[in-house]
């Protein structure tokens, strides 16, 4: 079992930056893949940025360039840094992980945070 906590989430002008933290928790003594999605209000949960068991990592294209997650030297953290930050990418941000390789790999995840949120002014 994983325990997620978000942290870092702000309001911010358009242009600016911030630093959304990840923390892991529980069984993390084995691999595991993790990402950050984020949902805004009145659409749908979207995917951000995926970190698969091998640490390979893929952006959605809306932040290609412009955010980049991650793992420093505590790998039960994955760190994502949105820099150049637009209006569109006002949301709740969570975290979400897995053990399961097949999970993995299809980008699903059983475990999740609670949510940090991010609103960004033009």
């Amino acid at each position: 079992q994983l325990r997620l906590v978000e942290s870092g989430g702000d309001s911010v002008q358009a242009g600016g930056s911030l630093r959304l933290s990840c923390v892991v928790g529980g069984y993390t003594y084995t691999k595991y893949c993790v990402a950050w999605f984020r949902q805004a209000p009145g659409k749908e949960r979207e995917g951000v940025v995926h970190v698969d068991m091998d640490d390979n990592v893929t952006y959605a294209d809306a932040v290609k360039g412009r955010f980049t997650a991650s793992r420093p030297n505590a790998k039960n953290t994955l760190i994502l840094q949105m820099d150049n930050l637009k209006p569109d990418d006002t949301a709740t941000y969570y975290c979400a992980a897995d053990l399961r390789t097949a999970w993995c790999r299809s980008k699903s995840y059983v475990y999740w945070g609670q949510g940090t949120q991010v609103t960004v002014s033009s």
